[in-house]
């Protein structure tokens, strides 16, 4: 998989936000964010930058949005913080995990379980933005 920085979808993006731990590209309706290599993504040290920066951006809690997590390195997730994610009050139109292979999905299996919805999985970034596009939003 190729970042977005290098699909015809880059174009599109209104901010991108640079962080040391990945990168986060925001649409008009939709995130997408890249993470890298090895990092252990949680609440304290990544998600709450990444929620509060898109917030302030969009005046948003996050409602009508979509994340799309564009899975193409290879890192962790603590599944529990996305009870801190929803203790603050945020909360997502969509969940999006984009991975080309099996640990990826078995992945946002364990990630499910602390998640306040569904996620939908796919294996192109295109067919994620494609559902957002058409308005298919399977969370809440």
């Amino acid at each position: 998989m190729v970042s977005i920085k290098e699909t015809y979808l880059y174009n599109s993006v209104i901010k991108e936000l640079n962080y040391s731990f990945g990168n986060v590209f925001i649409f008009e309706n939709f995130v997408v964010s890249e993470i890298n290599r090895g990092v252990n993504f949680n609440w304290d040290d990544h998600g709450k930058t990444i929620t509060e920066d898109v917030a302030y951006y969009l005046d948003t809690n996050g409602i009508n949005l979509v994340y799309i997590s564009h899975r193409i390195n290879s890192y962790s997730v603590v599944a529990s913080d996305w009870l801190k994610f929803f203790k603050h009050s945020y909360n997502l139109k969509g969940y999006y995990i984009v991975s080309e292979n099996n640990i990826g999905f078995l992945n946002s299996l364990i990630e499910n379980l602390f998640f306040n919805g569904k996620i939908k999985r796919f294996t192109t970034i295109e067919a994620a933005v494609n559902w957002v596009k058409i308005g298919i939003n399977e969370v809440m």
